[in-house]
């Protein structure tokens, strides 16, 4: 039953008001009892029925919700350097892929790999992401485009999800049409509506579904129908939408009631206007358009539509090979002129919001998950204005620490 004291600045982040609204305390305190929030605010304002709880002393330092990455490919065999050597020399994603690179090279890396050597590379992946703060994340398959692996991906997600961090799995089997199906890609779409879909719902080991919508990977027509079919097991729709080319992802993720549609690099103001009627989160990813050289997702167009705005990694071994989910924070600010506020928020509570999590995580208030980081900074400005390896000195995910500098 500890109470951790002397926070210079508590960003409560809670979910309502504008996403520039952090709700900041000046010389805050939270109370926390196993994995529950039981009090927030001004330690001058602390009950005295917690002043006799166990102190914990935060050093005037900033306290934030533990961070929640809502957008990871997590687990994936091999790397893909040889791309970006080859992107800056003037190659595009298009070009690498349509030569057997891109997301095929990286299919045929991880069915080679082994469980246990997936599920060590995750491991370490998770513990340098709740060094940064990160307390909950998305992992996404996409990387096995067969039943037999795609549900393997899924199987190791549940497993790592008794880990510290809180991981909400997806599943992603419409990530591009696999070689062996290039012919005959229709029984590539059937086999994901019949077989591969039916079967993760059965074993409960996705959330969500998921579709890339472009013309290298997946069509409206396709993509509403893959979406259908999870929709009719209980899964629900996410869309890579608009990353490369407008081609109308956020207007279907609105007609189809998606909790996110993410990327939207290429977005069209029909979309961002359908994304605001039906209440869409749109998730950001900089790293991907820092990595392809590209426009990144319009943000300010968003939120100014009344758009929610996310910001997440992209995590994958091809267009967005880092976890940092703070240094995303600071090229959403300075990509996409977010003010550090908003891109916070877009990490916590938007974020949590786009996992279908806002009523249990991404705010710091009583009854919430006791997730929370404390960062070496004085402000959300000063946190993501100077940019260093890590500035996060302690993260708690569910009232235990997994984390400290």
């Amino acid at each position: 039953m500890p109470v951790l004291r002397n926070i210079g600045l508590l960003a409560r982040c809670l979910p309502e008001g504008p996403q520039s609204e952090i709700h900041p305390i000046a010389r805050g305190a939270l109370a926390w009892e196993g994995e529950t929030l039981r009090w927030v605010g001004a330690e001058a304002e602390l009950p005295d029925s917690y002043r006799a709880w166990p102190a914990e002393n935060a050093g005037g330092r900033l306290v934030i919700p533990g961070l929640v990455d809502c957008h990871t490919h997590l687990a994936f065999g091999g790397w893909r350097a040889d791309e970006f050597a080859q992107r800056i020399a003037g190659k595009s994603y298009l070009e690498i892929a349509a030569a057997g690179g891109g997301i095929a090279a990286t299919v045929a890396r991880t069915r080679a790999a082994s469980d246990a050597e997936l599920l060590d590379r995750c491991r370490d992946h998770l513990a340098g992401m709740a060094a940064l703060g990160v307390a909950t994340l998305e992992a996404k398959s996409g990387y096995g485009l067969s039943l037999e692996h795609e549900l393997r991906l899924l199987r190791l997600y549940r497993e790592l999800g008794s880990g510290p961090q809180r991981l909400i799995a997806t599943l992603l089997a419409a990530h591009v049409v696999p070689s062996e199906y290039r012919a005959r890609r229709a029984d590539y779409v059937a086999l994901i509506i019949e077989e591969i879909i039916p079967a993760a719902a059965r074993e409960g080991l996705a959330r969500f579904c998921d579709v890339f919508v472009e013309e290298s990977a997946f069509s409206v027509a396709e993509a509403r129908e893959i979406l259908r079919a999870g929709l009719r097991h209980g899964l629900r729709p996410k869309l890579h939408a608009d990353q490369l080319s407008a081609g109308g992802g956020a207007e279907l993720a609105a007609e189809l009631g998606a909790i996110s549609a993410d990327h939207l690099e290429c977005v069209s103001g029909a979309g961002i206007a359908r994304l605001a009627e039906s209440g869409v989160v749109a998730v950001s990813l900089p790293f991907a358009a820092l990595y392809l050289g590209s426009a990144p997702l319009p943000a300010r167009r968003l939120l100014d539509a009344g758009v929610a705005v996310a910001v997440a990694t992209d995590f994958n071994p091809g267009t967005a090979p880092s976890y940092h989910l703070p240094m995303a924070l600071t090229l959403a600010c300075t990509l996409q002129r977010m003010q550090p506020a908003e891109a916070l928020k877009g990490a916590t509570s938007i974020a949590a919001r786009a996992l279908g999590l806002g009523q249990a995580t991404g705010s710091l208030a009583a009854g919430k998950s006791a997730d929370f980081a404390v960062v070496d900074a004085d402000s959300v400005e000063q946190w993501l204005y100077h940019l260093r390896a890590n500035a996060c000195v302690r993260t708690v995910v569910r009232g235990s620490e997994v984390w400290r500098a």
